[in-house]
């Protein structure tokens, strides 16, 4: 009856690789293969790839010296460009009524009697004064400090969130100048700092001739306080600090209001702000700051093993034997 069609096809086929001299056998090529300066080229690329994704899904700690020199150049070209907007007082005045007319729309503007309740206390309205013009820098320093020294792992990502929040504020500056509630035009505002003779603020005083005194929206003081509080709340091991990390945005959002630095509308400018940095980071790290590795991948490879001591004991026995 003839032999199956599936061995006669094999057959066929063998033939015809006895007849090509076993090219049959050999894979067929698609074309020129890379010489060794392309594999050259792809492989350094390749590498490039790998180490720009391991460096977002695990960043690694920069060096202190380029860190304090980043910080320090942000924040020069963060105050000249702060300084350098325009200052249009007489559109930042109809911003501030604005402002005022919407919070008073929404019931919610009671700024001026915090302000003149709190006014009313010496002792409680010095002390905000100085709180709203040495906290700002101390207390953000501090956490980056802390952040760079006990979770290396998270501190680009959070700097980054930071930088972030910063930069969209200077566009806020430039597009929105905005009069804060003490310097409006029969704002019935009390300027605490005026009236108190407390120093430190850039906006009273000779320091207000170069500090740009419509800067006011949306609130760095706001946004800031609530990075810091938020990294010590989600990082911080003991209980009653993470709580001091929830209550030092609140306190600040208590003492830009009573020192009439602020409206409640600049603060929730700032918490705008800081949301689009968290955001930029979680897409750039592929992660949420805090869920990232508290050690550097590098870092953790680093790290001699250890063994613990009786481990060794037998070994060490058995060799004086």
């Amino acid at each position: 009856m003839g032999e199956p069609i599936e061995i006669q096809h094999g057959d066929a086929a063998s033939t015809d690789a006895s007849r090509g001299g076993g090219s049959g056998a050999r894979p067929a090529t698609a074309g020129p293969q890379p010489d060794g300066a392309t594999r050259g080229a792809q492989s350094r690329s390749a590498a490039l790839r790998n180490r720009v994704r391991d460096q977002r899904r695990s960043p690694a700690r920069p060096r202190i010296w380029f860190e304090l020199a980043l910080i320090g150049i942000s924040y020069w070209i963060y105050s000249i460009v702060r300084n350098a907007v325009p200052e249009q007082a007489s559109i930042a005045q109809k911003h501030a009524s604005w402002i005022w007319d919407l919070e008073q729309w929404l019931g919610i503007a009671v700024e001026r009697s915090v302000n003149h309740t709190v006014d009313g206390v010496g002792w409680l309205i010095v002390g905000m004064n100085y709180y709203y013009a040495t906290l700002h820098f101390i207390v953000t320093i501090g956490v980056l400090v802390w952040l760079y020294r006990r979770h290396p792992g998270r501190y680009v990502a959070a700097r980054t969130v930071l930088f972030v929040t910063t930069a969209i504020a200077l566009v806020g500056f430039y597009f929105f100048p905005l009069a804060p509630p003490r310097l409006m035009t029969d704002g019935g505002f009390i300027d605490t700092v005026a009236v108190h003779h407390t120093w430190g603020s850039m906006a009273s005083g000779p320091a207000k001739h170069v500090s740009n005194q419509f800067a006011a929206m949306p609130s760095m003081h706001i946004g800031w306080s609530m990075w810091c509080g938020l990294a010590i709340f989600f990082l911080a091991r003991r209980t009653w600090v993470r709580v001091l990390g929830l209550l030092y945005p609140l306190a600040t959002l208590v003492v830009i209001v009573s020192t009439a630095n602020h409206f409640w509308m600049d603060a929730v400018g700032g918490e705008i702000c800081l949301l689009a940095g968290f955001l930029a980071a979680r897409w750039l790290y592929h992660s949420w700051v805090f869920q990232l590795p508290q050690v550097p991948a590098r870092e953790r490879a680093e790290e001699p093993i250890t063994v613990p001591e009786q481990w060794s004991e037998p070994a060490a026995s058995s060799a004086r034997r």
